[in-house]
């Protein structure tokens, strides 16, 4: 078997990743990133249906969001185009804004609430709909307003608002606000984002996604999969690569220190640093292994609870749904501690479904002919699933070897969710079962297969107050060489969270602020290193790896000429 040498080498390649291997690239490091599934990208990715005609008309072709729904801060000077400007690929990258009157739009059964951009519009709107509630509502967001704004404080000073309140529960916050029921629900609609209850959450972090959004909410354009192609570029321009259909079997530790990795085909690759972007208890009990750990360590990632995973159904609907470009929240009642202690306890809450949430992909990226033929509309919708393997009539998940997809169980539990939501998503949407083309449901045990994260989560460890920020593991470990990214880490969860993650990561292998850096305007990657984009530019197919795209370049090319025809072009 083959050995190869590489300055650093990223196991797994979501946005942590992949951001962590083009920091590293930028200083001058040739990174080899591996990615056990056919396409990188983590929860930024995308796939692909197409249906081929049987009456000689055209093929249809859908695409699908696996993770990306919506993302803040991407406003002129915002966080991702401050990261992406630095990294070459800033102009690569657009970002189209929701509606800015409301992003999100909160169905109740008594009232409809629509989340608008900016915290002191936000303060308005509510104190209108709960005006007796005035002085409370007032209280709340000055609290989570401080506590966010002095949480991005990098460059340090005095925080005593963070310092008193960041690590308490949200309940507290919910409680000596006075708060009623109907505004405690309106405020933690915003936990559907992060998958935890107000006793369940510190302060921190409803307050940080909060913040997150009050520049306002973005799509990119082109999908979430641009994402990952962007960086892909940056990393291959850097004398890196992306290598996927690459599983590895175990993190080689020789005398105390991270060395490479083995992979499951025998082969080793060899560098000085290894960045886990693997789930954080799987790179414990498997890549590493519990015999190189001290025993606080095994025991933190054996005992940390996860937060709840999702259930998301793919609709197509060959019909326009209009409508302003807002993302919708349909819920049933107004609980929310009450509801997170049934989905604990592997139970579904009601009738219907904990809440559902709808995105609609063809009115946030109406120029993305990957999503749907003309005429249609694509949608998803989504909701918490309950805890645990035994709701779904399995004993263990699919990283483990269970086989559960044609489990009786699992497929009657999987209808009935898909059933509920699409009953969910008619009451904001109107009648739409008569226009259906396309539908599938994907489950926590779907995302485990393709992710490999415990419980099938995508949110990582649960965000309470003994779980965020440096309650969560650092980037660096206790092993020489070995460093950690992603969701589970105490960067947090979500796109942001993990792309910040993994520029904190990189800056701390180098010994650089490069946080800092890129605030301050340095270029770390001259756009003009990066290559042109091939053409056609298809960032799912980029982002299988230059070898996987070699293999598959004359069956993409077949497809395409199909799909073109579909729509009336021509080839090529």
């Amino acid at each position: 078997m083959t050995t190869e040498t590489w300055d650093a080498i990223v196991i797994g390649s979501g946005p942590g990743g992949l951001t962590t291997a083009a920091c590293l690239g930028s200083a001058g490091k040739r990174v080899l990133v591996l990615e056990r599934h056919d396409v990188a990208g983590g929860n930024t990715q995308v796939f692909r249906r197409h249906h081929a005609a049987k009456d000689g008309g055209p093929d249809d072709w859908f695409e699908f969001d696996v993770g990306v729904h919506y993302i803040g801060e991407c406003q002129p000077g915002g966080l991702f185009p401050t990261i992406f400007n630095a990294l070459g690929i800033g102009d690569r990258l657009h970002f189209r804004p929701l509606d800015p009157d409301g992003f999100d739009t909160l169905h109740f059964p008594d009232f409809t609430f629509r989340v608008p951009a900016g915290w002191d519009d936000y303060e308005q709107r509510l104190v209108q709909q709960f005006p007796a509630e005035k002085a409370g509502i007032e209280r709340c967001l000055r609290t989570l307003r401080t506590v966010a704004e002095e949480g991005r404080n990098i460059f340090g000073g005095e925080r005593p608002t963070y310092d008193l309140w960041s690590r308490r529960p949200l309940s507290e916050l919910f409680d000596e606000s006075e708060l009623s029921e109907r505004v405690r629900a309106t405020v933690d609609h915003w936990s559907g984002l992060y998958a935890g209850g107000p006793q369940q959450t510190a302060v921190v972090m409803h307050a940080g996604i909060i913040h997150h959004y009050m520049n306002g909410a973005f799509y990119p354009e082109g999908g979430g999969q641009m994402i990952a192609a962007r960086l892909i570029q940056v990393i291959e321009a850097c004398g890196g690569e992306v290598r996927t259909l690459t599983p590895v079997d175990r993190i080689l530790i020789e005398g105390g220190r991270a060395v490479g990795v083995l992979l499951e085909d025998g082969s080793e690759a060899r560098a000085p640093i290894v960045v886990s972007n693997a789930d954080y208890r799987r790179t414990i009990d498997h890549l590493v292994g519990r015999e190189h750990l001290a025993p606080g360590t095994v025991a933190w990632a054996e005992q940390a609870q996860m937060t709840l995973g999702l259930v998301c159904t793919y609709v197509v609907v060959n019909t326009v749904l209009d409508g302003p470009n807002t993302n919708y929240f349909v819920f049933p009642d107004y609980r929310t501690d009450g509801l997170y202690e049934e989905l604990d306890d592997g139970h579904l809450p009601n009738s219907q479904v904990p809440f559902a949430y709808i995105a609609l992909a063809s009115r946030k990226d109406p120029g993305n002919p990957e999503l749907c033929p003309p005429g249609h509309t694509n949608f998803q919708i989504m909701t918490l699933a309950p805890r645990g393997y035994e709701f779904w009539g399995v004993d263990t998940g699919p990283a483990d070897g269970e086989q559960y997809r044609r489990n009786e169980t699992y497929r009657a539990r999987k209808h009935d969710l898909q059933d509920r939501l699409i009953d969910a998503a008619e009451t904001v949407l109107g009648p739409f079962r008569d226009h259906i083309v396309h539908v599938e449901t994907a489950t926590t045990l779907s995302h485990e297969r393709y992710t490999h994260s415990t419980g099938g989560t995508s949110y990582g460890y649960m965000h309470s107050p003994e779980q965020v920020g440096d309650g969560r593991p650092d980037h660096r470990t206790e092993i020489d060489g070995l460093w950690v990214v992603g969701a589970n880490t105490s960067s947090g969860h979500g796109i942001a969270g993990a792309v910040t993650g993994g520029v904190f990561c990189a800056g701390k292998i180098l010994d650089r602020p490069l946080i800092v850096d890129m605030y301050m305007g340095t270029k770390l990657v001259d756009p003009a290193t990066v290559p042109p984009d091939p053409q056609p530019f298809d960032p799912l197919e980029y982002s299988r790896g230059a070898r996987l795209r070699a293999k598959r370049a004359d069956r993409v090319q077949s497809l395409r000429a199909r799909r073109d025809t579909r729509q009336g072009q021509q080839p090529g």
